[in-house]
């Protein structure tokens, strides 16, 4: 068995991408140090990209926000950001191109300002105009930080009270604890016979996944079809429900079941009601016209277990998949050749 030959894995994941998931639970562990922020704003502005603006849907899910929040993936902040705005400006690098932009309208705009950054411009800027800085503690890519980007964006959000959850520390422990235990049975040490996350990779290897959840895991369905995208170099796309029952789901009616594409459902013991009929009713509708759903059910006891739980298990999956197509996980190659590109 591919998954089971260790020399094979350690030749393919050179970078030991495997290695550091393991460590996931780690992430939430940390703790920042508290910023001295003003506590009278009005809303909340995330302005960020890819792995970097992650951790802010996932904070959306999780625990939760007392006042208005909107994550901006653009060069441009929202009109309305003003002087009773908290601009949080987030960018593993620090010199993503489109949070750099956002960070000078802020300033120009009197915003409260904070950055979330491993260094970079981000750092430089931070410095110069005096604005609270926390530090990303380095990560082979960004993607691998998620974690320690959401945690600190929990702990700005504790310190000014913007966020609907008591005993979040607490709670936060104990999703690392649970999410420590788990990560035990998709190590790449445990056979594929024991080891569900290369089990599942085996069924969605050679296919496009499609990955659906309900609102409440909508933000780790995003992060499955990033790690698909970065991790296996794999062409992934996700969607939420009930949104996909107003529209995509008539797009597959007309098709055969033979589709490239395979189907993984993340379903949550807090998922809304209707959203679980909904799943029931569509995999039974669909039953036929598309290949029959994965189903993914999140454990945990708590919204926040089953949120990180399910995050880390895409890692895992995503990652045995690279492995499969033969494809290093770590290194984004054309990622850099865009950057490069746009620079000239």
């Amino acid at each position: 068995m591919l998954l089971d030959d260790l020399k094979y894995i350690n030749q393919i994941d050179s970078s030991g991408a495997l290695q550091i998931a393991s460590h996931a639970a780690e992430q939430l562990r940390k703790k920042f140090e508290p910023l001295n922020l003003k506590k009278d704003v009005q809303n909340v502005v995330y302005a960020a990209m890819g792995g970097s603006a992650l951790a802010a849907r996932l904070s959306a899910s999780w625990p939760k926000y007392k006042v208005p929040f909107e994550i901006v993936t653009d060069y441009h902040l929202p009109a309305y950001v003003g002087k009773n705005t908290l601009v949080i400006a987030a960018s593993y690098s620090g010199n993503t191109e489109e949070t750099v932009n956002a960070f000078h309208e802020a300033i120009a705009a009197g915003a409260e300002l904070v950055v979330i950054a491993g260094g970079g411009k981000l750092q430089q800027l931070a410095s110069e105009h005096n604005v609270p800085f926390i530090l990303l503690p380095k990560a082979a890519q960004p993607r691998f930080a998620v974690l320690y980007c959401f945690k600190a964006l929990i702990d700005i959000l504790e310190s000014v009270g913007f966020v609907n959850a008591k005993d979040m520390d607490a709670e936060l422990f104990a999703a690392a604890d649970h999410l420590e235990a788990a990560v035990k049975n998709w190590l790449v040490d445990v056979p594929t016979s024991k080891n569900p996350a290369k089990q599942l990779a085996l069924e969605l290897a050679g296919t496009s996944p499609v990955i659906y959840a309900g609102s409440t895991l909508w933000p780790a369905a995003y992060k499955w079809k990033i790690s698909f995208n970065e991790n296996a170099k794999n062409v992934a796309w996700c969607n939420s429900y009930p949104e996909f029952c107003h529209n995509e789901f008539i797009g597959w009616a007309s098709h055969p079941v033979e589709k490239p594409y395979s189907i993984v459902d993340l379903r949550s013991s807090f998922d809304n009601d209707r959203v679980t009929k909904r799943f029931e009713i569509v995999d039974k509708l669909l039953s036929g016209k598309r290949p029959a759903a994965h189903v993914v059910n999140a454990k945990g006891d708590t919204l926040i277990e089953q949120l990180v739980w399910t995050v880390v298990f895409g890692d895992f999956v995503s990652l045995y998949v690279g492995i499969l197509n033969g494809v290093d996980p770590t290194p984004v190659d054309l990622v850099e050749k865009l950057k490069a590109e746009l620079v000239k």
